[in-house]
């Protein structure tokens, strides 16, 4: 009888010796906010750039384009993008940011991004990152990705792109 016990036991052990299934990591949206506030620190926003939905990296792609259009027609002018992408209300160097996870859904995620200057406090200000989940690989959950930033006062990222070349 030992033996059987024995030999029932066996079995469970070495199931329990196989590694486990591994599960994809996926970044949550307040993560997606934390990156954007290191890329926004560090004034390099190519990991940003790679939590874009595909739609955004069009837009931004097609303003560069324009960008340099705008550039070659006008030389020694100031082009449209001289300051970069409007990734944030203003395009002084804040020496703060902190991201904080607001409402998420099925369909939408915000995270808002607060900015802050240590030698001026009352210029602080709040933008909100609006993320999409996009289904990167097919039979894979969607991943969030940002579709755009809210600047405040009725304006965003996207609107800030076009308008940059409406003049």
């Amino acid at each position: 009888m030992r033996h059987l016990t024995t030999l029932a036991i066996v079995p469970i052990a070495l199931l329990s010796a196989l590694p486990a299934q591994a599960q994809m990591v996926t970044i949550s949206p307040e993560q997606i906010g934390q990156i954007f506030c290191i890329g926004s620190l560090g004034n390099d926003m190519a990991p940003v750039e790679a939590l874009l939905t595909p739609d955004l990296s069009a837009a931004i792609a097609d303003a560069w384009v324009k960008d340099a259009q705008a550039e070659s027609a006008n030389p020694g002018d100031k082009p449209p993008l001289g300051d970069g992408i409007p990734w944030r209300t203003y395009p002084d160097y804040a020496d703060g940011c902190e991201a904080f996870e607001g409402l998420t859904d099925a369909d939408l995620a915000f995270v808002e991004i607060s900015y802050s200057f240590a030698s001026e406090p009352s210029a602080n200000y709040t933008n909100t990152l609006v993320l999409k989940p996009i289904v990167v690989t097919e039979g894979m959950e969607p991943f969030w990705r940002i579709d755009d930033v809210d600047l405040g006062e009725g304006r965003s990222l996207r609107q800030a792109l076009v308008e940059a070349f409406e003049q």
